[in-house]
């Protein structure tokens, strides 16, 4: 079997996640790591025994030993790296969002295509075992029709500093951070529907920095689904924790995070025992060794994988409707 070898591009507390589930699948290797500045790049590939290390990207572009990228940085790179290393034979992980707006996505959808290469969004929600748990009770229609959900994507009494806060680097605040995590949880457990209209206020109340720190948006699927989601930075109260979210159906309800499960029958709600899953913390390293896993299998195979394009794209839409219809104060239709 050909080893894979990728780059890290970013080295950042994210990129920990990724080093640590790449290490862990046969024939791959980490063959370099770009971070800025250089000393933080050293250490980082220090803990990983990776041999090369620079604070150029570009010096990465051209290189035919080089079969992915692994893209980690803020935002407003995401696209531009992600584009120039296809159009150089470069398979691309990227995290979300995928890029800074829809018109960059359909740019980066374009390049993938052109260039007929893998790429694979970082909605890392969808390789929880509680996540695909939820996403199972729902396909199998014991829950009836799902009416609404809620989902969160919330962080209380905390919030990112440095690029996060800034809109040129982010594109968004809080809804483009952890909003995005309740959106495509909510996408992946109703199996992927269509948005049609979003309607949404947002605002910030709790910094001072010119992205939002609080969301409420709402969003109608085309299979008659309304969902609810709410998105903030330091508000005092939260209601679940990143990318919980609660199913309601004509037969039942289902919540991730905490996972339950009941089911209606004529007198009352019979609840049932969920699996019990395994994790050291919420965002548990497993997910991201499954994610890992799953890209380079797609670059083995040839297969695009999901979250993808598509996922990545619909995801950009939605915030993008939600951030119009909170300065229209109309509802968009997508």
């Amino acid at each position: 079997m050909k080893k894979i070898r990728v780059a890290l591009i970013g080295a950042g507390y994210i990129s920990d996640y990724h080093a640590r589930g790449l290490q862990t699948i046969p024939d791959v290797e980490i063959a370099a790591v770009v971070g800025m500045p250089i000393e933080a790049a050293e250490e980082f590939a220090q803990k990983y025994n990776i041999k090369e290390v620079t604070t150029e990207a570009s010096s990465l572009v051209n290189r035919d030993d080089i079969d992915a990228v692994l893209i980690s940085t803020p935002n407003k790179f995401h696209a531009p790296y992600a584009i120039e290393f296809m159009n150089n034979g470069k398979d691309v992980f990227v995290e979300k969002p995928m890029a800074m707006n829809p018109a960059e996505g359909e740019a980066v959808i374009n390049a993938a295509q052109k260039n007929d290469r893998i790429v694979l969004v970082g909605h890392m929600w969808r390789f929880d075992e509680e996540a695909q748990f939820v996403k199972k009770v729902v396909d199998s229609g014991k829950l009836g029709k799902i009416v609404k959900t809620k989902g969160y994507g919330i962080h209380e009494n905390w919030g990112p500093g440095g690029w996060f806060t800034q809109k040129e680097i982010a594109g968004g605040g809080a809804l483009a951070d952890m909003g995005v995590h309740a959106i495509d949880t909510v996408r992946y457990i109703l199996g992927d529907p269509k948005p049609k209209e979003v309607y949404a206020k947002i605002g910030t109340y709790y910094g001072d920095y010119d992205v939002d720190d609080t969301g409420i948006i709402v969003i109608t699927w085309d299979n008659g689904t309304t969902s609810i989601i709410e998105s903030g930075w330091w508000h005092p109260h939260m209601d679940g924790p990143e990318a919980a979210t609660q199913i309601f159906g004509t037969k039942g309800y289902i919540s991730l995070f905490p996972t339950e499960l009941k089911i209606k029958d004529e007198k009352e709600n019979k609840e049932f025992k969920i699996p019990e899953v395994q994790k050291k913390e919420h965002c548990d390293q497993s997910i991201y060794t499954r994610q890992m896993k799953h890209f380079i299998e797609c670059i083995r195979t040839r297969k695009q994988p999901v979250p993808g394009l598509n996922e990545g794209q619909t995801v950009l839409q939605i915030v993008d409707a939600a951030y119009r219809s909170s300065e229209t104060g109309e509802a968009i239709k997508i």
